[in-house]
């Protein structure tokens, strides 16, 4: 880009547009007063924020496009703005600096000789600022390039897959890990800065996180065919589901958790195991009863290979939640996920 105080342009009826083809509002300041503008000063300060006496960067771009082409006009049309918008930005840039830039003639727009030095400081923060977003482009990349999501186990079994696969077909090139827990360790890996997303079933948001619920789910009380309550009429009531000794998830699973806080203390767990597929298999096995995801137990129920059992009085209902840590705003493929699970926050 050129800088030359001798820029100039014809044709352009002014430049500045009707009427303002003469000595800019802010001449009085201008160089032949005495004003030194030798270099910008970095040790004076007036008090307010440095942002209210530096123009912003898309004045500073108008006025590097005006030096180069030497017409405001065609400065405006190649940054997508109309002419009176370009003539009043640069007036604006002039009242705020307090020295006057562009001379304004029927046949173009010159820098003054102050409008020249400030083109030449403009250059150079347009320069520091087109480094800082090729570094802050470099970030994103960065942070684009890979996902880490944690996941409490009936989401990462029966829910992820799904939402994994429609996001590869978004984002292509970011490498996607997905980590399987209870919602107890999803939480950990989350405030450890492990994971940059995670999926849980608890009945909150655990302590430290922000969330979205993303889907509902119920929980359902099933046993293999052989087993007696497989052919019970009468709806199982509170007292009795919690007495009896269970096939339970480990203690910080969501499931867990939910079966808590609808019947409050249980029996001793008939089997205590730290997945939903084994959970399943003892009861399909004909272990005993369980306590699962209707997401888990569809596909042996419609086989026939497990029963659910009626309940009454006990609400088993519960929210599947995305959760990230506090003050962490979903940005890049973590937004993109959730967009596909309609829990964008």
């Amino acid at each position: 880009m050129s800088a030359s105080g001798g820029a100039s342009g014809g044709g352009e009826g002014g430049g500045f547009g009707g009427g303002d083809s003469g000595t800019s509002p802010s001449s009085g300041a201008s160089l032949s007063s005495g004003t030194s503008l030798s270099s910008p000063s970095s040790g004076t300060s007036t008090g307010a924020p440095l942002a209210h006496r530096v123009p912003d960067l898309g004045a500073l771009e108008l006025l590097l496009a005006v030096a180069r082409l030497g017409s405001l006009g065609r400065a405006a049309r190649e940054l997508g703005i109309t002419q009176p918008a370009a003539s009043g930005r640069i007036r604006s840039m002039e009242r705020q600096l307090g020295v006057a830039l562009v001379d304004r003639s029927p046949r173009g727009s010159r820098l003054t000789e102050a409008g020249a030095l400030v083109t030449d400081w403009a250059r150079r923060i347009v320069e520091a600022a087109e480094a800082f977003d090729a570094g802050a482009q470099a970030l994103r990349d960065r942070r684009d390039s890979r996902l880490r999501v944690a996941a409490s186990m009936t989401i990462a079994e029966y829910l992820l897959p799904g939402w994994l696969i429609a996001l590869r077909a978004r984002l292509p090139d970011t490498a996607v890990s997905l980590s399987a827990g209870n919602s107890a360790v999803v939480a950990g890996q989350l405030l450890d800065g492990r994971a940059d997303v995670g999926f849980v079933e608890g009945v909150g948001v655990p302590a430290g996180l922000d969330g979205v619920v993303v889907a509902q789910d119920r929980l359902v009380v099933v046993v293999a065919p052989g087993h007696a309550w497989a052919r019970r009429r009468v709806p199982l009531g509170a007292a009795e589901l919690a007495a009896t000794p269970l096939i339970l998830r480990e203690e910080g699973s969501g499931t867990r958790a939910v079966l808590e806080a609808a019947l409050g203390a249980l029996a001793r767990p008939l089997l205590e195991l730290s997945s939903t597929t084994a959970v399943k298999s003892a009861a399909v096995s004909g272990a005993g009863p369980a306590v699962l995801s209707e997401l888990a137990v569809g596909e042996e129920v419609a086989a026939r290979r497990l029963v659910g059992v009626p309940v009454a009085g006990v609400r088993l209902q519960r929210a599947l939640r995305a959760v990230w840590p506090v003050g962490h705003v979903p940005v890049g493929p973590v937004r993109e996920l959730l967009s596909l699970t309609r829990g964008v926050p």
